[in-house]
C-alpha cells in the first residue's frame, strides 16, 4: 500500500513536470515565432516530449493556448477564481478609493509584466485565427466583468464623479488596465513599475473620483 502510494505521487509529480514543461514551451514559441507560426510538434520537441503526449494533456492547440493564458493570468495553477483571490478582498477592505486603485495598480503591474509578451502575441494572432480570437475575446470579457467589480466597489465609497455610474466607470477601468498600455509604457518606453503604476492610480483617479482626498503613497 505504502509503495502504491509513493508510485502514485511520483507519476503525479512526473505529470505536473509535463505539463509544465509543455507550457513553458508554448509561452516561448507563441510568442516567437508566433501562435499560427508554431505546430504542436515545435512545442513537444522543445518540451522533450512525445506530440502524442501534447495530445493527451491538453487535447489541441486551442486548448494549450487557453490554458497558457490563464496560468499565466492567475500566475500558478490553484483551482481559485480572480474573485476569490487575497488582493480583492485587500482591496474591498480599504476605505478610501485611491487607496484601492493604488492596491489595485500594484496587482496589475505584477500580472502584466508575467503576462504581457502572452498577451500581445495573442492579441495579434487573434487579428488572422479564429481560435485565438476567440480566446482574446473571452480575456477582454473577463476583464470587463472584472472591472465591473471594482467599479462598483468604488462607487460603494460615494467618490465617483456625478457624471459616472458603475457602468461607465467599469468602462474606463477595463480600458485603462488594458495590457498594451503596459506594453508600451514599461517594455516600449522603458518606464519603471513605479512610474506605471503612479500612472494608471492617477489616470484613473482623475477619470472617475470625484476628488483626490487623501493621497495614499505607492
Amino acid at each position: 500500500m505504502v509503495k502504491r502510494k509513493y508510485e502514485s505521487a511520483q507519476r503525479q509529480r512526473q505529470a505536473q513536470q509535463t505539463r509544465r514543461a509543455i507550457l513553458a514551451a508554448a509561452a516561448e514559441l507563441f510568442v516567437e515565432p508566433g501562435y499560427a507560426a508554431t505546430p504542436l510538434t515545435a512545442i513537444a520537441a522543445r518540451a522533450g516530449v512525445a506530440i502524442q503526449t501534447v495530445y493527451a494533456v491538453f487535447g489541441s492547440k486551442r486548448q494549450l493556448l487557453s490554458e497558457l493564458v490563464d496560468i499565466t493570468i492567475a500566475g500558478d495553477e490553484e483551482p481559485v477564481a480572480l474573485p476569490d483571490r487575497p488582493f480583492v478582498a485587500e482591496i474591498r477592505a480599504l476605505a478610501d478609493p485611491r487607496a484601492k486603485l493604488v492596491r489595485f495598480a500594484r496587482h496589475l503591474a505584477e500580472v502584466n509584466a508575467r503576462q504581457a509578451a502572452v498577451m500581445i502575441a495573442l492579441a495579434g494572432a487573434a487579428s488572422a485565427d479564429p481560435d485565438a480570437a476567440a480566446i482574446w475575446r473571452r480575456n477582454l470579457d473577463d476583464r470587463r466583468r472584472g472591472m465591473t467589480g471594482l467599479a462598483a466597489d468604488l462607487a460603494a465609497t460615494g467618490r465617483l464623479r456625478a457624471d459616472h455610474d458603475v457602468e461607465t466607470a467599469a468602462d474606463v477601468l477595463w480600458l485603462a488596465m488594458d495590457v498594451r498600455n503596459y506594453d508600451w509604457l514599461v517594455r516600449q518606453r522603458g518606464w519603471t513599475t513605479e512610474q506605471y503604476q503612479r500612472w494608471y492610480v492617477d489616470t484613473v483617479a482623475a477619470a472617475l473620483l470625484a476628488s483626490d482626498g487623501a493621497q495614499t503613497a505607492l
